[in-house]
């Protein structure tokens, strides 16, 4: 009897098609971090229950982009580039279940196929975007990571900016900011095949890094701007108060989470 290989599709005779291989999955990334305040309402409207707004700053948004390399265990797609490179900017907010604060990414746009399917298993509600930000360099033009250095970043999706944002480094900090800083609240839906069955999958999830490290974060002010478009929503969590910005180089390893409620009914 035939069988068919690959952690996801398409499934093959070998496997090497599939669109992700299976976790561990290894990144390497530098993040610039806005964070600010917006109505809490607009928070609210985005937690579905059994979220609740966090007790402590409910209103806080970080607004995060990524220049990220990434790879299975083996590594291998760190010399083929193309499988590994990709960038992102995602909206997270935090928020409160049994008692526990987590972080939850409500928006979320990627520029490579894989990510979305990676985002797909773990909860993340990804999409295509255009996403560009200035990159680090010891020479030439480019900032280095020092007080003063100004880095860009853009976000767009479906030929509409989303975003964009200067932030100017101050000084080093204890800190890469405190919304983005707990385990992740995710859920993971997918639409019954046969009209009028609901859900198929509905779960709520609980991940984060099996492992990290980090370098120095800096600290420093932005400028942000949110642009309004016709089918996108991310303006909405409009800027009520700046916080601050960040700028920190990471590794991160993800390998899995914890099922938290599974069809919102029960908890493990």
């Amino acid at each position: 009897m035939s069988s068919v290989r690959g952690y996801f599709h398409p499934k093959t005779a070998t496997g090497s098609s599939s669109l992700i291989p299976s976790p561990p999955w290894r990144y390497s990334g530098d993040l610039l971090t806005i964070e600010y305040r917006t109505d809490p309402a607009r928070v609210r409207e985005l937690l579905p229950e059994p979220l609740e707004l966090a007790d402590e700053d409910p209103g806080a948004v970080a607004l995060i982009w990524a220049d990220w390399q990434s790879c299975s265990a083996s590594g291998r797609e760190l010399l083929d580039p193309v499988l590994a490179q990709y960038k992102e900017a995602f909206a997270v907010v935090r928020c409160k279940y049994r008692g526990h604060t987590y972080s939850r990414c409500v928006y979320i746009w990627v520029d490579k196929d894989f990510a979305i399917a990676r985002g797909l298993h773990q909860g993340y509600p990804k999409k295509l975007g255009s996403i560009h930000q200035t990159r680090p360099h010891p020479y030439g033009p480019a900032p280095r990571i020092e007080a003063g250095a100004r880095f860009g970043a853009t976000l767009a999706a479906a030929d509409r900016r989303l975003a964009q944002t200067v932030v100017t480094l101050r000084e080093p900090s204890g800190t890469n900011g405190f919304v983005n800083g707990h385990p992740m609240a995710h859920h993971r839906w997918l639409p019954s095949i046969e009209k009028g069955k609901g859900l198929a999958l509905d779960e709520l999830v609980e991940s984060g890094a099996a492992s990290f490290e980090g370098g120095q974060p800096w600290v420093g002010d932005a400028e942000l701007e949110l642009f309004e478009a016709p089918t996108e929503e991310l303006a909405r969590l409009e800027v009520r108060e700046p916080i601050a910005a960040y700028y920190r180089q990471v590794g991160v390893v993800w390998d899995g989470g914890r099922l938290l409620e599974s069809n919102t009914s029960g908890a493990e």
